[in-house]
């Protein structure tokens, strides 16, 4: 796409608000496009704007509708004259509920509503966002990286409701375009564990990994992620969007498989007296399962431990054109970013 088409151009990103959405939108008005975002209430408005602007300069080119993922209202107003949309929003909590609906079911319909709304609008590709948790889910072990080929069973009931939702969300937005006969219009990323400046004081889930480092831990667990930057996510979603061979496909955005041990030795060794308080030893599976009695939080993770699968991001470095920056970037730059906005 030349200049002067991207000049003519209107992105919708659902979710400004949020922690990808929101570089979402700085990447598009960098990039020249015309961007509109959501918020579930517009007294959110003003503090979308304030986030991004220290990163780009916003002039007329944003625009901040109310729709919120549970409600028709607001979709149809959002997409009319949009060229695209990044369905970006989606629940992710810190604890899992105890009913999975409470989760899968403003998945699926929330996706369901924004592609409903969009390809009515006749919009010419709606990217979006799924997780590798609808790729690899579960899968224990993998002697080889995995690839979008690969699914997760969202039937396992061993999963998290969170791995469920995103993958049930998924297979519906697939075989809602495949029913409307517009595959083509339709492309999915698939992040891992998103990491990388932030915004504002922001407390996203992802961004916890960092967060709980820096603030200090009795050790590092035996957890790994298959990490990757949120510009970088935000890059993909952009080259998803427009690359005509992209329609139709899935797209796994991920850099690198790191542990949490070294994880906490990149930020040890850049951030020095920074990061006091980063563990140098290991916590004992038994110790962490301990943990997860008391700490809601840890109980999700505990089926993590020592799990070690790859995926790859071959398909999108071939077909896009991507090239993520160096996870050792990714981490000092997030950890830094939380340390300026005094998140720790």
């Amino acid at each position: 796409m030349d200049g002067s088409q991207t000049q003519m151009s209107t992105v919708l990103v659902t979710g400004g608000s949020g922690y990808l959405g929101g570089w979402c939108v700085v990447e598009l008005l960098r990039r020249g496009y015309r961007v509109r975002t959501t918020v579930r209430d517009l007294s959110r408005e003003a503090e979308v704007r304030a986030r991004i602007a220290p990163e780009v300069d916003v002039g007329d080119k944003l625009s901040v509708l109310a729709a919120d993922l549970s409600s028709d209202d607001g979709w149809e107003q959002a997409v009319n004259g949009c060229d695209y949309v990044m369905h970006v929003a989606s629940p992710f909590p810190p604890v899992q509920p105890k009913d999975p609906d409470e989760l899968i079911v403003p998945a699926r319909e929330g996706t369901l509503r924004v592609l409903r709304a969009a390809l009515g609008a006749g919009v010419e590709r709606v990217v979006v966002t799924s997780s590798v948790a609808a790729v690899g889910g579960s899968t224990s072990r993998a002697s080889e990286p995995l690839t979008e080929e690969t699914w997760t069973d969202a039937d396992n009931p061993k999963l998290t409701p969170y791995t469920r939702s995103k993958t049930i969300a998924e297979r519906a937005a697939w075989d809602f375009a495949r029913e409307q006969g517009a595959l083509e219009k339709l492309a999915v990323v698939n992040p891992g564990a998103i990491l990388g400046p932030v915004l504002s004081d922001d407390r996203s889930f992802s961004l916890e990994l960092i967060e709980r480092l820096l603030k200090g831990m009795p050790g590092t667990p035996r957890l790994g992620y298959s990490i990757v930057d949120v510009r970088d996510v935000a890059d993909m979603q952009i080259r998803a969007m427009t690359v005509a061979e992209a329609g139709g496909e899935r797209f796994i955005a991920v850099n690198e498989f790191w542990w949490m041990s070294e994880v906490a030795a990149v930020l040890r060794d850049r951030l020095g007296a920074d990061a006091p308080k980063v563990p140098k030893r290991a916590v004992p599976d038994l110790l962490v399962r301990g943990m997860a009695i008391f700490d809601p939080s840890i109980r999700s993770i505990v089926g993590q431990l020592g799990r070690r699968v790859e995926m790859s991001s071959e398909k999108a470095r071939t077909l896009l054109g991507w090239s993520p920056r160096p996870v050792e970037e990714t981490v000092v730059d997030c950890a830094q970013s939380l340390i300026g906005e005094k998140v720790v």
